[in-house]
């Protein structure tokens, strides 16, 4: 057949070359509960276009998007408001140059906005030097550990009990793969300064968060400081960009490696993705850094121009030489980001993100004057946490029946943990005070 061109016979030679016994064999460390068993339950085994498409028009019909209703959904994945001009400019002819930049001299759309983007990433972080991009945040966090293990040839990584779970899990898959002990405190509401005790001399990382996953805001400089007396870097992480327009960045707080999610900033959520992965350290470290880096130089003729400057992937360089072996960047969201930024500039990059905490102001304040609620979070930027008499996952069906979006159960994100009243809500300048006083007013009566 044109699709499927290996007999059995030849893929059982294949198998016999490379010592496995059966194709499922490559899945062995694949947990049992994300495996199929079997064929898709309810999905047919081939059927024509027409018939696909229906199929698929039916299941996008079941998604409901962040703009059909009051939304306060938040957890890592923030829904702002992304200028029409973002997707005019990213969709320019001068950006549709080649995906990977190999050949600079038909490339230069290409490599000046990964220059720009990485200019802003540092700007924002208040780092020496950022990357032209990761994944995303949690699999930037992964390979910050696994760089500071390089950099302090050290196997221990520490990350807070604020750090996303997402990004825990990330971290601990890619490093245990490498021999690399991974110590996640015990999720906490407000202890990332817990982490100053809990580094010693066989430390190479710690990993703080702020805000953190239940949306509290610390200055993390005593933990920076207790890293570097132990020799040890410091890896601060955000998942909410935003955030850096009023909050203290990463590198005012003496971090060593800066890593989050960009995607509040020219990114809609997507239904999950793809989203943009930011990544920024100090000079030092930069030739340790995974991905690659975009570079300013001169032409023969003395016009102004961008290469690739250090690439140390797989694809580049021999694989017991790279520092990762990432094989791609998130160019499209990059530049997305890249254009927004630029309408924003700093100042508007600042309002913006104190008319984020005005909102989120205004909804906490709305949510704790019902006497039955309890406000977690001490500190918060636009996402704080609050414990409800009823168990959430009830209480956030009841106000979706009601057309509100009312957050995440922290259960779902830390399950078996005794989080299973407490959600977790998130507000940006997309909401208005009508969808804060319907959320509060739904809530009330649900709480009743």
């Amino acid at each position: 057949m044109r699709y499927l061109p290996l007999t059995q016979t030849d893929r059982q030679a294949m198998l016999q070359t490379i010592g496995a016994s059966s194709v499922e064999a490559f899945y062995e460390d694949v947990p049992e509960i994300a495996r199929f068993d079997g064929p898709i339950e309810g999905l047919a085994m081939h059927q024509g276009e027409l018939a696909v498409e229906r199929h698929l028009e039916a299941l996008a019909s079941q998604n409901r998007s962040a703009s059909e209703g009051p939304f306060f959904i938040g957890a890592g994945a923030y829904r702002h408001h992304v200028p029409a001009s973002v997707d005019m400019i990213i969709q320019r002819s001068e950006f549709l140059t080649t995906y990977t930049p190999y050949q600079p001299e038909i490339a230069q759309g290409t490599l000046q906005t990964l220059f720009e983007f990485q200019t802003q990433v540092a700007e924002l972080t208040r780092m020496d030097v950022a990357n032209a991009s990761m994944y995303d945040g949690s699999t930037a966090c992964a390979e910050a550990a696994v760089m500071a293990c390089r950099v302090t040839r050290r196997k221990k990584v520490i990350l807070s009990g604020g750090v996303h779970p997402h990004y825990v899990a990330a971290t601990r898959l890619l490093c245990e793969a490498q021999g690399i002990e991974v110590i996640a405190l015990s999720a906490a509401i407000d202890a990332e300064l817990a982490l100053a005790d809990a580094v010693d001399d066989t430390t190479a990382c710690i990993i703080g968060q702020s805000p953190n996953v239940f949306g509290t805001v610390t200055d993390l400089t005593p933990v920076s400081e207790a890293a570097h007396k132990n020799k040890a870097l410091f890896v601060s992480v955000f998942t909410e960009a935003v955030a850096l327009g009023l909050v203290k960045a990463p590198g005012e707080m003496g971090a060593d490696i800066a890593v989050g999610e960009g995607q509040s900033i020219g990114n809609n959520l997507n239904f999950g993705g793809p989203y943009v992965g930011l990544f920024a350290c100090r000079e030092q470290l930069m030739r340790q850094m995974p991905g690659r880096l975009c570079g300013e130089t001169v032409s023969a003729g003395g016009e102004r121009g961008f290469v690739l400057t250090l690439s140390t992937r797989e694809q580049h360089i021999r694989r017991d030489k790279a520092t990762s072996n990432i094989c791609t960047n998130s160019g499209l969201c990059a530049l997305a980001f890249t254009a927004h930024m630029s309408l924003l500039g700093g100042m508007g990059l600042t309002r913006l993100a104190e008319l984020n905490h005005e909102i989120a102001c205004d909804l906490a304040d709305g949510i704790e004057g019902i006497g039955s609620v309890e406000l977690l979070t001490p500190r918060f930027f636009n996402e704080f946490a609050f414990r409800t008499p009823l168990p959430a996952d009830r209480v956030l069906s009841a106000l979706q029946d009601r057309n509100v979006l009312g957050g995440v159960r922290l259960s779902r994100l830390l399950p078996d943990q005794g989080w299973d009243n407490v959600i977790l809500a998130a507000a940006t300048e997309c909401n208005t005070g009508e969808d804060i006083n319907a959320y509060v007013q739904v809530l009330k009566e649900v709480l009743q």
